[in-house]
C-alpha cells in the first residue's frame, strides 16, 4: 500500500499533470477504481493497527523473545519458537519470525553468485566432515577438545551427528561405521574434504592411505575427496553445521548444558529426529526420515563383520620389569609375560586398555593421562615383588591354575589332553 508521502508525491503530481486514472493506476500498480477512491477521500486509508490486547506477541512474549535473542545469542527464530512454545506461547511460527526479524534483521545476505543444487540418485552418495566444537565443549565444561562428526545421505538429506574428542584415522572410521549402521546400509560413494587422517595431497591429486583403502574395500564404498577450495561440492554436510551452532548448541546453553560427551551423544539423535529429520526439508519438500526409508532399499548391505576401528598395536614388555609403554604412560602386565611381545588394544572413545599375550589376558587398565606415573595392577606388583625378592628367578611363564599331569616313562603312551577353548583364546570368527 502507498504511504501518505508516496500518495502526495506521485498520485497527486500525476493528476496535476493531466494523467488519466488508468494511466496513473498503471504507473503506481493499483486498480483505477482504487486511485479514484483515494482521490475522492484525499489519500489512502490509514495503516491498520491491531489492538494491543488482541496481539499474540504481547508485552510478555516480546520481552521473553528479546531476552532470548539478546547479544551474544545467535538463536534462530525456529529455536525461539520451540522454547517459548514449551513455555506456553499460543501463537504461530511466522509471528515469531516477524518479531525476530524486526528486532535483529534478516538472517542471510544475498549470495555473491548464483548456484544450482547438485542432484544425486538414491543410494548414490553421502557426505561427511568434522566441525570443531571445542569452544562449546569448554563452555559446557565437558571437554577441552570436542568435534562433531557429521554425515548426510545426499538424496534423503537424513542427517547424522556423533560427538567425539579426536579427528584421527580411528575416530573418522568409527564415525563412518556408525553412520552406515544408523542408515542401515552403505552408499556407493562417500565424499569429504582432504582429511590428513585419510590421505595425502599431491597437487590436485589426493592419495588415500593404505588403511583408508582397506576400510573402503571392506565396506565396498568409494571414498572421494573434493578439490581444494571447493567446499560447495559437499555443501549438503557443510550447511547443517550452521544449525548445529546456531540452534542445537544455543538451545542447550539456555535450557541446560550436557554433563558429558556421552550425554551430548544421547541428546543429539533425539534433537535431530524431531527438529531436522522429522520435518519437511526446504529443498526436497519431503521429510528426510520418510525418504530414508525409501533410500535404504538402494544402499549396499552392511558387512557381516564390523570393521575394527580400535587402536591396536604390539608392544614389547620390558626385560626387567613387567611394564609396557602406551601413549606416554607405562602399564603393568603379569610378570610371566616379561620380555614377551604383547598385543595392546584400546577401543575408540573408551577408557580401558586391554593387553593380551598369546590370546590370554595379561593386563587390563583404565587409561591414564599422558605423563602420569606408572600404572600398576596390585596383583601384578605383588607377583613382581615376590619374584624380585626370591632366591632364584622363576621361569618366565604364565602361572597356570592346575599343574599338568606327570608324563609316563613310555614314549608311546597316550595322554588325555584337555580340549583348548579356542573361542576365548582367539575370539569368535564370523
Amino acid at each position: 500500500m502507498l504511504t501518505q508521502e508516496e500518495y502526495v508525491q506521485r498520485v497527486l503530481e500525476l493528476k496535476r499533470q493531466g494523467w488519466s486514472l488508468s494511466e496513473i493506476a498503471t504507473e503506481v500498480g493499483y486498480h483505477p477504481a482504487t486511485i479514484s477512491k483515494w482521490l475522492k477521500q484525499g489519500g489512502p486509508p490509514p495503516k491498520r493497527t491491531a489492538n494491543p490486547a488482541e496481539r499474540v506477541i504481547d508485552d510478555r512474549w516480546a520481552k521473553r523473545i528479546d531476552e532470548l535473542i539478546a547479544p551474544p545469542s545467535k538463536l534462530l527464530a525456529r529455536s525461539v519458537f520451540e522454547i517459548i512454545g514449551a513455555e506456553g506461547y499460543p501463537g504461530s511460527y511466522p509471528s515469531v519470525v516477524r518479531h525476530v526479524r524486526a528486532r535483529r534483521g534478516p538472517r542471510f545476505r544475498v549470495a555473491p553468485q548464483v548456484s544450482v543444487p547438485i542432484e544425486t540418485a538414491p543410494g548414490e552418495e553421502s557426505q561427511f566432515d568434522f566441525s570443531d566444537c571445542s569452544v562449546r565443549g569448554r563452555s559446557f565444561g565437558i571437554a577441552d577438545t570436542l568435534w562433531c562428526f557429521g554425515a548426510v545421505l545426499c538424496w534423503s538429506r537424513d542427517l547424522f551427528w556423533w560427538f567425539t574428542t579426536s579427528v584421527d584415522k580411528e575416530h573418522t572410521m568409527e564415525g563412518l561405521v556408525r553412520h552406515f549402521e544408523y542408515a542401515g546400509g552403505i552408499p556407493r560413494l562417500a565424499r569429504t574434504d582432504r582429511m590428513g587422517a585419510l590421505g595425502t595431497s599431491q597437487g590436485k591429486r589426493f592419495l588415500l592411505h593404505p588403511p583408508t583403502l582397506d576400510f573402503a574395500a571392506h565396506h565396498g564404498v568409494e571414498i572421494k575427496a573434493c578439490q581444494a577450495r571447493d567446499a560447495k561440492r559437499k555443501g549438503k554436510i557443510e550447511r547443517p553445521f550452521f544449525g548445529l551452532e546456531a540452534s542445537f548448541f544455543e538451545e542447550l546453553a539456555i535450557l541446560g548444558p550436557p554433563g558429558s560427551v556421552t550425554e551430548l551423544n544421547r541428546l543429539a539423535p533425539v534433537w535431530l529426529a524431531r527438529r531436522v529429520n522429522g520435518r519437511v526439508h526446504g529443498t526436497t519438500g519431503e521429510v528426510p526420515a520418510e525418504r530414508l526409508a525409501i533410500e535404504r532399499g538402494f544402499l549396499s548391505p552392511l558387512p557381516r563383520r564390523r570393521y575394527d576401528t580400535a587402536y591396536a598395536e604390539p608392544r614389547r614388555v620390558h626385560l626387567a620389569v613387567p611394564l609396557i609403554h602406551w601413549k606416554g604412560v607405562r602399564y603393568s602386565v603379569e610378570p610371566g609375560a616379561i620380555g614377551q611381545k604383547v598385543a595392546c588394544r584400546e577401543e575408540v572413545d573408551s577408557s580401558e586398555l586391554s593387553i593380551t599375550w598369546a590370546g590370554l589376558d595379561v593386563g587390563r587398565h583404565r587409561i591414564a593421562a599422558p605423563g602420569s606415573p606408572d600404572v600398576w595392577d596390585p596383583e601384578h606388583r605383588k607377583a613382581a615383588e615376590a619374584a624380585a625378592l626370591g632366591r632364584s628367578r622363576p621361569a618366565l611363564r604364565l602361572v597356570t591354575t592346575q599343574a599338568p599331569e606327570p608324563r609316563s616313562a613310555d614314549p608311546y603312551a597316550s595322554y588325555d589332553v584337555e580340549v583348548p577353548d579356542l573361542a576365548s583364546r582367539y575370539g569368535t570368527l564370523s
